[in-house]
């Protein structure tokens, strides 16, 4: 997987290690279903110059691909969220490749002032709990959890819940063609969809100032 466009164009970036059939749990490879080249090109071309100074989430964030993206397009600020272990460990290893200085977690005496990147191993809404503590707000919040599974929807709803969104902020779920999504998710309002093969990108927008 590459980096597109921006300061790291062409950069290479690491995938955590597909899962083995064979393995038990405790085996090292993971299920994973990183966003596809093609998919990610889709999505920012769309994001296009607004991505330039705004505050991007990237919440089940895997190897930090849409993030680091992101980044390298002039995102000001990039948040990323993971709590599998040896997915956090790829979004470091990419990190350090491309020598961005980051955040690890949000304790303030670990804080580095220089850092405009944060990297939080814990799971979505225990994540989403502590950005609304500290007021964090985002332009942009991307979501891709596994698919079939009841965490889209959930963690759309907790979004919201927890007043991360600035105004007219965009939250984009990427997520399986069978899985239908509602037009409105309290204050989320679904702008359009876009489909590439089985893979759809739902574009959802806040509403209101609050």
């Amino acid at each position: 997987m590459r980096v597109i466009a921006g300061k790291f164009k062409g950069r290479i970036l690491k995938m955590p290690k597909p899962a083995c059939p064979s393995k038990s749990k405790a085996g090292r490879g993971i299920k994973i279903r990183p966003t596809s080249q093609k998919v990610k090109e889709a999505l920012f071309s769309i994001l296009g110059k607004e991505l330039c100074g705004a505050s991007f989430l990237e919440l089940f964030a895997g190897s930090g691909n849409i993030g680091i993206e992101a980044g390298s397009r002039g995102a000001q600020k990039v948040f990323f969220v993971e709590n599998n272990r040896m997915c956090v460990k790829t979004i470091e290893d990419n990190l350090a490749r491309l020598r961005i200085p980051y955040n690890y977690g949000l304790r303030p005496q670990k804080i580095k002032k220089e850092a405009l990147v944060t990297l939080m191993p814990l799971d979505a809404e225990r994540a989403l709990k502590m950005l609304y503590r500290r007021r964090e707000k985002f332009d942009f919040v991307f979501l891709d959890p596994p698919y079939y599974q009841a965490q889209l929807r959930n963690t759309l709803i907790k979004t919201c819940l927890y007043d991360i969104l600035k105004p007219h902020s965009y939250v984009i779920a990427e997520h399986h063609k069978k899985q239908i999504l509602p037009q409105q998710i309290l204050k989320l309002r679904l702008m359009f969809t876009k489909s590439y093969g089985d893979t759809v990108l739902s574009f959802y927008q806040k509403e209101g100032k609050g």
